[in-house]
């Protein structure tokens, strides 16, 4: 599903600009701050329902307007389909083909765009709500059942926090015990399958850009020899001293090895990038094999982060992906992606089909 078009008003620094877009690979050149990185939030945007800088719609939206909005066009195959986003401070509004969209996720059904940006090596440096954000995006291109066992889930877990927090509630808690169990043995099992299914592909990239062993490991959110019920049971006094659930596939996260070693604990910050690099191409393969042709990916300065090899090693895995590319620099002649099938020029906010 290639973007065809989209049209952006009021988005950052982009006060209105219309764009059409090649199938394969659109590349956007300009100087620092010229509004190539404000471009590719949009394009991510429109498929996520979010931005991949900000979690702040007040920072997103142009200075001094009430609102940004963003209509696209994607088409495979059949009519083009039309989304739209508009974000104000009091949220988000989502259409998917013209009628109000239930959530974020009927935006991906048909535009799944990933990004790697300067910013990717927080996927393995931060704390684990990044990296389980990015395996239930995993999770949801592949499990057809993801969703409704994660809102399961999720809505259990809050009832049981919230009865937590009330005096007197035990028996209230409790009586959450068993759907919360039930649906986050199926989440922590969905989550287990995917990243079985993700890591051969993720041991082959990072071979490919570290020359190193790459393995990943899934953690369920508790100890490995109970249930989840069990575990409940015995967390039962700390969740009422704390006044909310410890354990559970919300406390979830994966571990990404090098040579048998926790990578966090043994790479340099460089290593970091590439091997956040590698968990998302091999994300991003997985997904493209799963919906083959739905989808993108977003290269934001690829050539001031990385040395003339690693740039290299990542641009022959890239080449290797049937997707979409949406790629930003500051020169024109960006090595190893071949010739551009549309060229944009950047500057102070208004983008152009270059010459």
């Amino acid at each position: 599903m290639a973007l065809v078009s989209l049209t952006i008003d009021q988005f950052r620094c982009l006060e209105h600009v219309e764009l059409g877009f090649d199938p394969k690979y659109n590349l956007f050149v300009g100087a620092n701050a010229s509004g190539k990185t404000s471009l590719l939030e949009a394009v991510f945007f429109l498929g996520r329902g979010r931005s991949f800088r900000s979690r702040r719609l007040e920072r997103i939206i142009r200075q001094g307007q009430p609102d940004f909005t963003l209509v696209g066009r994607v088409q495979h195959g059949g009519p083009p389909v039309v989304l739209g986003v508009r974000g104000a401070r009091g949220g988000t509004e989502i259409r998917v083909g013209g009628a109000p969209a239930q959530s974020a996720a009927d935006l991906a059904v048909h535009f799944p765009p990933q990004v790697i940006d300067p910013e990717i090596h927080k996927l393995l440096e931060e704390g684990p709500s990044r990296r389980r954000r990015f395996l239930d995006w995993g999770v949801f291109h592949v499990e057809h059942q993801f969703m409704g066992v994660w809102q399961r889930y999720y809505r259990a877990l809050k009832q049981r926090n919230a009865a937590l927090r009330q005096r007197g509630s035990e028996a209230l808690a409790a009586a959450w015990d068993g759907e919360l169990a039930q649906a986050g043995e199926q989440l922590a099992t969905l989550r287990e399958r995917y990243v079985a299914q993700l890591e051969p592909d993720l041991v082959r990239i990072g071979r490919q850009l570290l020359d190193l062993e790459v393995t990943v490991v899934h953690h369920r959110g508790w100890a490995a020899e109970f249930t989840l019920a069990e575990a409940l049971q015995q967390s039962a006094e700390r969740d009422r001293r704390y006044q909310i659930t410890q354990v559970g596939p919300h406390r979830g996260d994966i571990t990404v090895r090098v040579e048998g070693y926790a990578a966090r604990e043994r790479v340099s910050r460089g290593q970091q990038k590439l091997l956040a690099a590698a968990l998302t191409l091999a994300q991003l393969g997985l997904q493209d094999r799963m919906a083959p042709g739905r989808s993108a990916l977003l290269l934001d300065d690829p050539a001031a982060e990385l040395d003339a090899t690693n740039l290299g090693r990542i641009v022959e895995v890239v080449q290797q992906l049937p997707v979409q590319l949406f790629v930003t620099s500051l020169r024109p002649d960006l090595v190893g992606l071949g010739r551009p099938g549309a060229l944009f020029h950047v500057e102070q906010g208004r983008i152009a089909p270059a010459a």
